[in-house]
């Protein structure tokens, strides 16, 4: 079993090495675990090469002997794709080891893949991260993990150098806090996306408003980050609107399945599907204050999703 193996170095396999994934791998091969990676797009694993990484051929290459998987992929239907679909990564998976998924998906789907992976003996952690980019560049991601005592016991070391772990529980409880996580994120990018518009459209320079803020009971990492962005018209995705709805999706599916109602939510919900349905899905989630600009008739400039105004 890994938790007997964690005196060396446990060997990982790296599925999915994009934009999060590319610096999450490259902090666990300098940090000297032995270290295979793979993403369906080859290239963008290539340039881990020169950080030590093994480039696989394939997933199920990757993970052969790999005592931690770690996924960092799309969606949970990608991750159900490359586990028990025509990535075939189940049946190639060691006898004790322990999958790490720190895509966000749906809590349902963590609890389906833990279940499935346990007819192999292998464990399963959920642990998916909030950061963004900057967070993966930083290794200093808060990641949110929900697994046994054993299973996060012995994948600690290697989240550890990715940034700020808490196991919140058992399996799902990773996905949970995430969802957290997304809602109160986006709430956020929603209401500064109307303060900065309102500050502007009254004669107020919105870097002026975010630089007092700073410091304030309105202070927060996404007014600093985001709302950088914002002013400055950078929405190169860390992370994006499509994918901001799939965790909407994921909300309400969940409060659905415990009988709640949550009105804001719904209503920033509504908000970044609109942000989706006018063509900017691809941009950062910042973005959204492109539409906020749209619905007042104040955007001047359009830009192509994916790239910076």
């Amino acid at each position: 079993m890994i938790g007997h193996l964690m005196a060396h170095k446990p060997h990982i396999a790296f599925l999915g090495t994009g934009i999060m994934g590319a610096p999450m791998a490259r902090h666990l091969a300098e940090a000297g675990f032995p270290l295979k990676v793979w993403n369906r797009t080859p290239e963008k694993a290539e340039a881990l090469a020169a950080c030590g990484a093994t480039i696989a051929s394939s997933a199920s290459e990757a993970v052969a002997d790999a005592d931690v998987i770690v996924f960092m992929v799309t969606s949970g239907e990608a991750a159900d794709d490359v586990l028990f679909g025509t990535g075939e990564v189940a049946t190639h998976l060691k006898s004790g080891a322990i999958v790490v998924m720190m895509s966000s998906i749906a809590v349902d789907v963590a609890r389906a893949q833990a279940r499935r992976l346990a007819r192999y003996n292998v464990g399963y952690v959920d642990a998916p991260v909030s950061g963004g980019e900057t967070g993966a560049i930083n290794a200093t991601l808060a990641i949110m993990a929900g697994g046994t005592d054993h299973d996060f016991e012995a994948v600690l070391p290697v989240l550890s150098v990715l940034g700020r772990v808490t196991h919140i529980g058992q399996v799902g409880a990773g996905q949970l806090t995430k969802l957290a996580n997304q809602i109160i994120v986006a709430g956020t990018i929603a209401l500064i996306s109307e303060a900065f518009t309102l500050a502007a459209q009254g004669g107020a320079d919105p870097a002026q408003v975010r630089q007092a803020l700073t410091g304030g009971f309105a202070d927060s990492i996404i007014l600093q980050q985001q709302g950088l962005r914002m002013i400055e018209g950078r929405f190169t995705p860390g992370g994006n609107a499509f994918n901001q709805v799939k965790d909407f999706d994921a909300v309400a599916r969940v409060a659905s399945e415990v009988q709640l109602s949550l009105p804001t939510t719904e209503c920033v919900s509504k908000l970044f599907r609109a942000m989706v349905a006018e063509g900017d899905g691809a941009l950062d989630h910042s973005g959204l204050i492109r539409h906020i600009q749209r619905l007042n008739g104040l955007l001047k400039t359009d830009i192509q999703p994916g790239a910076s105004s």
